[in-house]
C-alpha cells in the first residue's frame, strides 16, 4: 500500500468514527476561538474550558480586553500554563486589534500571526474553524500519529503540515486536522501505546515505528 492510498483509508476510517467535528474548545465568535485558542498552549481544552466563562465575561470583545488591566485577566487565567505571559498577550491582542483591525479579527495568515501571541498553528485554527479558510494545522497529535502512520518523515511540524496538505484534498483538511486529533486523544496516548489492538495504528504503522514504540523486553 503507497502513502496516497494509506491516507485515503486512514480519511474513510476517522470519518467514519467521527463523522462530525466539533471545535473542541467553547466560544461564539472569531474572537473568543482565537483568545481560546491561545490559551490552549501548554494546557487542556478542559482548563481553557473552564476559565474562558469568566474571562468572556469581563472580556467578550477586543475592545473590552484592550481595556482589562492585565492583572485581572491573570487572575481569570491563573490556572492555566503559562498565564502571567498569556494575560500579557491577550491584553496587547486586543490592544492591537482595535488600534489596526477595527476591533475585527483578520482572516489572511500573516496579519493574524502578527498578533501577540498567535503563532502559526493558532493562525491556522481561526482560519480554518472560524473562517472556514482550508488550514492544515498541526498540534502534538496529528504531529506524531503523521509519523507513526507514516504519512510524513516526522522531523518537524513544517514538514508534517506540507506533508499532509500534499496527501489530502484541501476540502477535508480542517475536518481531518479535528478527526486525527479526537483520535489520537481517545486512542493513541504518546506513551505506552498497544499498537496492535489501535484501529488505525494496528495497520497503518510503520515497522520502523512499530520497532520504536514496542516495550522493550527485559534481558
Amino acid at each position: 500500500m503507497n502513502r496516497a492510498q494509506k491516507a485515503l483509508r486512514i480519511a474513510e476510517q476517522l470519518q467514519a468514527l467521527y463523522p462530525q467535528t466539533p471545535v473542541p474548545l467553547d466560544h461564539t465568535d472569531a474572537f473568543t476561538l482565537l483568545c481560546a485558542v491561545m490559551l490552549s498552549a501548554q494546557t487542556t481544552d478542559k482548563k481553557v474550558n473552564e476559565v474562558t466563562p469568566t474571562l468572556f465575561g469581563m472580556a467578550p470583545t477586543s475592545a473590552a480586553m484592550a481595556g482589562c488591566d492585565v492583572a485581572d485577566i491573570l487572575v481569570a487565567i491563573r490556572v492555566l500554563g503559562l498565564a502571567p505571559t498569556k494575560a500579557k498577550n491577550l491584553r496587547a491582542l486586543g490592544q492591537q486589534l482595535v488600534e489596526q483591525h477595527g476591533g475585527e479579527v483578520p482572516q489572511d495568515e500573516e496579519s493574524l500571526e502578527a498578533l501577540p501571541g498567535v503563532g502559526h498553528k493558532t493562525a491556522s485554527v481561526v482560519r480554518a474553524q472560524a473562517f472556514g479558510i482550508p488550514a492544515f494545522p498541526v498540534d502534538t497529535h496529528i504531529h506524531r500519529l503523521a509519523a507513526r502512520w507514516g504519512l510524513s518523515s516526522g522531523k518537524n511540524v513544517v514538514q508534517t503540515e506540507r506533508d499532509l496538505k500534499a496527501l489530502f484534498p484541501e476540502d477535508s483538511w480542517n475536518r481531518l486536522h479535528l478527526q486525527i486529533i479526537f483520535f489520537g486523544r481517545e486512542h493513541c496516548p504518546a506513551r505506552g501505546h498497544d499498537l496492535a489492538a489501535c484501529p488505525i495504528c494496528g495497520w497503518a504503522a510503520t515497522k520502523k515505528r512499530i520497532r520504536e514504540e514496542s516495550p522493550r523486553r527485559s534481558a
